[in-house]
């Protein structure tokens, strides 16, 4: 079966089409795929927000916990929080639209790269520049440098996404290349690759396996949402191509855990020696699949949903500040448990150790006052997703050096 789009020779009418306001051009926003970022954006802060526990020593140090240690069915949260997928998926099809107009307007492939690069890379090197400032002065007032350790850990953690996504971007041209050559099966080669991975570090060789070697399905794995996405954003990937990756990647999810025994959890836990995130294994390709399919398959009832005011309202805010959420709903919570951990007290749901079967509805209430905090946050640092106009090339090197060092601290690297 043909996963291209040939049967699907129209334009529905929400993909975004060129127009004019005067004699600037402007492009309509497809509703269904800002929607679709905006939810899969969302899960990032939530999922950390909700298992993302700590344990206060007595000298008021904060040390990383995580309630999935402890009890394993709550391993299904992770399912629905784990949208990368769905952020790759409308990511690649969004470069692919970006690419055209910019070509068509005649911007070369680097000028176009380049732009799209300073764009994910301001914000990341804008939060770990504020934060070694930050963490110095913490330091300074006596915070103690485990707590400070956590924290950096914490900060770094999600900007991962912002390299891998980098790379993706980069390929862009190559993934059309593929798209037009092979239509959605150009996706299949990076699932490929994954399981091979898979075999090597969980099969009968395991124990001859170097760990870098695994690392080698780092970018196939991720990059496997986004050619599904290029697909989609090529017309080479419609609704007959979608049912196939829904129940496809329903089975192979249902598979892997049943009769494979993959770990549940989409995330890493604490203690445990297999994961599926870092790099990602075939379960996360799976859920990507299946994601995807369904993704395709509700994007018109997913814009006409769109189409009232108060619910279109929220996606646009939630896209203008994409990289900034990304980059700084750590440091939301941080602002919050960090305090109360110096200050010497306990509080449920913050400080205390994730090891009761109660403790996430301790930590619920306490995630609508994270997301106050990062809104408040957001009004500020938000000026880090725009043009750096005004610094000088001085001011550049500088956050630069400072974001260096401060990833440095937090994976604790040292100079010998």
């Amino acid at each position: 079966m043909s996963l291209d789009e040939r049967s699907h020779p129209h334009i529905p009418p929400h993909i975004p089409q060129p127009g004019t306001v005067g004699r600037l051009p402007v492009v309509q926003r497809d509703r269904a795929v800002d929607g679709l970022r905006a939810l899969a954006l969302l899960a990032v802060p939530t999922g950390h927000w909700l298992v993302g526990g700590f344990v206060r020593d007595p000298d008021s140090s904060l040390h990383n916990a995580s309630p999935l240690s402890t009890f394993a069915p709550l391993a299904p949260i992770t399912w629905v929080l784990q949208m990368l997928g769905i952020f790759f998926l409308v990511g690649g099809y969004a470069s692919v639209l970006s690419f055209r107009r910019a070509t068509g307007r005649g911007t070369t492939p680097g000028d176009w790269l380049r732009g799209r690069l300073a764009r994910l890379l301001r914000p990341a090197v804008g939060v770990t520049a504020v934060w070694a400032v930050l963490a110095t002065a913490l330091y300074a007032a006596g915070v103690p440098l485990t707590t400070l350790h956590t924290a950096a850990t914490l900060v770094v953690q999600p900007l991962w996404f912002v390299g891998v996504y980098a790379v993706a971007t980069a390929l862009t041209p190559y993934c059309m290349a593929a798209s037009r050559r092979l239509g959605g099966w150009a996706a299949a080669p990076l699932a490929a690759v994954v399981a091979v991975v898979d075999f090597l570090r969980y099969g009968p060789y395991a124990d001859s396996v170097p760990y870098w070697a695994t690392l080698i399905s780092l970018v196939p794995g991720w990059l496997f949402g986004y050619q599904l996405g290029v697909c989609w954003g090529e017309k080479r990937l419609g609704r007959r191509g979608a049912r196939l990756l829904l129940a496809g990647g329903a089975v192979l999810f249902a598979a892997l855990l049943l009769v494979f025994h993959y770990p549940a959890s989409l995330v890493g836990v604490p203690g445990q020696d297999r994961t599926n995130s870092h790099p990602p294994s075939l379960l996360v390709i799976a859920l990507a699949a299946a994601q995807s399919g369904a993704a395709i398959l509700l994007r018109d009832r997913i814009a006409a949903l769109l189409r009232r005011p108060a619910l279109w309202a929220p996606v646009t805010a939630v896209n203008r500040s994409a990289m900034t959420i990304l980059c700084w709903h750590q440091t939301a919570m941080l602002a919050v448990v960090v305090p109360a951990a110096f200050a010497g007290t306990t509080v449920e749901g913050l400080t205390t150790a994730p090891d009761f079967a109660a403790w996430m509805a301790t930590r619920l209430p306490w995630l609508p006052l994270f997301a106050v905090v990062l809104a408040l946050v957001a009004r500020v640092a938000r000026r880090l997703e725009l043009p750096w106009t005004g610094v000088s090339r001085g001011q550049r090197v500088c956050a630069g050096v400072l974001a260096v060092g401060f990833a440095a601290f937090a994976l604790r690297l040292t100079v010998v």
